[in-house]
């Protein structure tokens, strides 16, 4: 059939009974194939060297003939340049991919910093807690647990005066929701000023907690760009963290027989040994209430105590705690139980310490100033301040205690039976012995009982 301008009723006419070819006269490598099928499609045909070239432009019915004539004209040009234009459409098809999954790869990175930059406080914290947990002792755990709580608990036990009864929440639930690129310096300092109305040296203790966050967070790739560490070490931040005073309440000499009358004179037993046997050995509260009745060995008098500084310390069992605890009831594990506690063991007896200080008519002391009163009345008896240090699980405070005074617990004994004997003779307690437990008798001094 000789070459025809190819037109659209051309084309619809050409219905070859088997497979032919209806060659356009304006582009002469085009044409359009009919298959037995009836499909017809517009097609290239060349030659490049000794090679025919064939290729399917596409269906008539998605192509133009103008189109299909340019695209004729294209394959004939890169023909004309020594180009097998197969090669150069299958180059095409693989860069259109290659700018895809490029194209794709930049859609994917913006969702991924959109979501970046979405991510709260809430989203962060628990990887946070996660990955430096590890390094902290049980309280400060508590802490990280506390911040975060929404409140709205109902107050059962152990509510202090003027508190309202239910919980409040934790100071960093109201910065769970804020994106981390919103912490700024100023939204820092609206959120200390809140925090301070509720307490300045919690407030502060949060603001510490806060600032590691943010510290950890800009070290994270996850993180990274996104937080401000700087923001809590701005003037306008820091200015409303409030001094925090060290504490300096002990008992004085003086106090020491009022305040052993009075605490000896609890209802409850277990109250009235735990307070004695922390002010006379000078742990921190919760190390003592954690106290198993395995750790004691009345034997070798020695005490194993949970530190949190060594993970443990071995301490002499002195004689008038010994007679204490050998007093207590043994309802489970704990030296210190309480049946009515979840956990079966005494938490913290605030109230009933509480109770006797106003009875006996003393300062409201807390349980870490018994603590404190330890390494003070030690003093009087010129005991060793490593030896102190070392009974109260401090940490070394000098080279020498770190690394060559750490003392036998036969040494420790020494002095810790010389510092409980010198507060009870001054609090005119005379202890007992183990079998007579914790029945003791007031000695009668000169001083008021």
């Amino acid at each position: 059939m000789p070459r025809q301008r190819l037109t659209l009723p051309r084309i619809a006419a050409f219905k070859p009974k088997s497979e032919g070819f209806l060659w356009d006269e304006d582009a002469p490598q085009l044409a359009v194939r009919v298959r037995a099928s009836g499909s017809k499609n517009f097609i290239f045909q060349s030659g490049l060297g000794y090679r025919d070239i064939r290729i399917t432009i596409g269906s008539v019915d998605a192509w133009t003939i103008e189109a299909a004539r340019d695209e004729a004209r294209r394959y004939q040009r890169m023909i004309d340049e020594g180009k097998d234009p197969r090669d150069v459409l299958r180059q095409e098809v693989e860069a259109r991919k290659a700018e895809e999954v490029a194209r794709q790869a930049v859609a994917d990175a913006q969702q991924v910093e959109q979501r970046r930059q979405a991510l709260t406080v809430a989203d962060a914290w628990p990887a946070y807690v996660a990955a430096r947990s590890h390094k902290w002792g049980d309280s400060s755990r508590r802490d990280h647990e506390k911040a975060i709580q929404p409140g709205g608990e109902r107050i059962t036990r152990g509510r202090k005066k003027g508190q309202g009864e239910f919980s409040l929440p934790g100071m960093v639930y109201s910065l769970l929701a804020e994106p981390l690129k919103d912490l700024t310096s100023e939204r820092l300092a609206a959120w200390m000023q809140e925090n301070n109305e509720r307490g300045p040296t919690e407030a502060a203790k949060n603001y510490r907690l806060v600032r590691a966050f943010l510290n950890w967070c800009a070290e994270r790739p996850e993180y990274s760009g996104i937080v401000c560490p700087d923001a809590c070490r701005t003037s306008e931040v820091k200015d409303h963290v409030r001094a925090v005073k060290a504490k300096g309440d002990s008992l004085q000499r003086e106090q020491l027989p009022l305040w052993f009358k009075h605490v000896r004179a609890l209802r409850n037993p277990v109250h009235a040994a735990y307070l004695q046997t922390l002010l006379l050995t000078g742990p921190r509260r919760e190390e003592l209430t954690a106290l198993r009745w395995e750790d004691v060995d009345f034997q070798w008098k020695t005490v194993t105590i949970k530190d949190k500084v060594e993970g443990q310390r071995i301490i002499p069992l002195t004689p008038y705690v010994a007679a204490l605890l050998a007093g207590l009831p043994r309802r489970n594990e704990w030296v210190f139980s309480s049946p009515s506690a979840e956990s079966g063991r005494l938490q913290e007896p605030l109230k009933p310490h509480k109770n006797a200080m106003e009875a006996a008519g003393l300062p409201p002391f807390t349980l870490h100033d018994l603590r404190r009163s330890f390494g003070t009345l030690a003093e009087w008896v010129e005991c060793p301040v490593g030896v102190v240090a070392q009974i109260q699980g401090h940490k070394p405070s000098a080279l020498a205690e770190k690394h060559y005074r750490r003392r036998p617990i036969d040494l420790l004994r020494v002095w810790h039976v010389k510092i409980e004997g010198w507060i009870l003779e001054q609090a005119g307690v005379e202890p007992l012995s183990e079998k007579q437990g914790s029945v003791l008798r007031v000695v009668k001094t000169g001083a008021e009982v």
